[in-house]
């Protein structure tokens, strides 16, 4: 689970807030005493980061005894004790805020996304994360929408070709940017997928002539244009809709009959969920 790339993140994290020392505990507590804390739930939801929680503390002492009550995706109410950790008193605290920033975050992003998720289970639209995500977070972030129960679009800009409005408009028109992309994924070998955002009815008479792509995004198109636009795609190619959609309106443009629906809101308006971990 946790690459490379995480443990340089821990290791930036933990720079960052230990600096040159935890001069709290060391002013206080023996450099030797042994203590247990429990992260307990203080408000309802669904849980998530409990296994990066699990490798920061190992990352800070190995000796750290874990013992887990509660697991990624569990549904958490109030007054649920999640784990309990026995080690150092000293790395216990020095882990403490990290892994509670991670899980508060990845735990209100993941109730977030069982939300929407819950609102369109009466159709085949699958609910999908965007890359408006914390920088330097990502990782996190759409780990917790998968657990969650939603499904992460692509990761960065390396896992997918998706021609929006500006690449259009830089690349000379919907027709140039298609051809240009395809002619890339052939040059180099790649067999990337091409998503193209559409804007319109005139857009998308344009990107029907043309093809050569696997996927259209409808961007801030109404729920009755957009049961319009799968009408005229007729499944030609799957279908996603995006731009400004709520909890509220999510479950109508799911019943439109499209693949796929994008929320950024899943990761970049959340409120953390409320857990601590307090002395035993």
């Amino acid at each position: 689970m946790i690459s490379s790339f995480l443990q340089e993140f821990l290791a930036n994290a933990l720079r960052e807030d230990i600096g040159s020392g935890d001069h709290t505990s060391l002013s206080c507590i023996p450099k030797d005493a042994i203590k247990t804390a429990e992260l307990k739930i203080k408000e309802d939801g669904v849980l998530a980061g409990i296994e990066a929680a699990k490798f920061i503390f190992s990352y800070i002492d190995k000796s750290i005894e874990f013992e887990q009550f509660s697991f990624d995706s569990d549904a958490v109410k109030v007054g649920d004790i999640a784990f309990r950790i026995r080690g150092n008193a000293h790395s216990i605290l020095k882990a403490e805020r990290l892994a509670l920033n991670i899980m508060q975050r990845m735990s209100g992003i993941a109730t977030n996304t069982a939300r929407y998720v819950a609102k369109v289970q009466h159709t085949h639209a699958v609910v999908l994360d965007t890359r408006k995500t914390t920088p330097g977070f990502r990782w996190f972030e759409k780990e917790a929408v998968r657990i969650g129960g939603g499904t992460n679009h692509r990761f960065g800009l390396f896992d997918m070709i998706m021609l929006k409005d500006n690449h259009i408009d830089y690349a000379g028109g919907i027709g140039a940017a298609i051809t240009k992309a395809n002619r890339y994924l052939k040059e180099n070998n790649l067999t990337l997928k091409i998503e193209i955002e559409c804007r319109n009815f005139n857009e998308l008479e344009t990107i029907l002539k043309v093809g050569g792509i696997q996927r259209i995004m409808l961007d801030n198109f109404s729920v009755t244009d957009t049961r319009k636009a799968v009408e005229i795609i007729n499944s030609r190619y799957e279908i996603e809709s995006s731009g400004g959609i709520t909890l509220d309106t999510i479950a109508g443009y799911a019943e439109c009959g499209v693949d796929f629906i994008s929320v950024g809101a899943l990761t970049h308006h959340v409120k953390s969920l409320d857990m601590s971990l307090k002395a035993v």
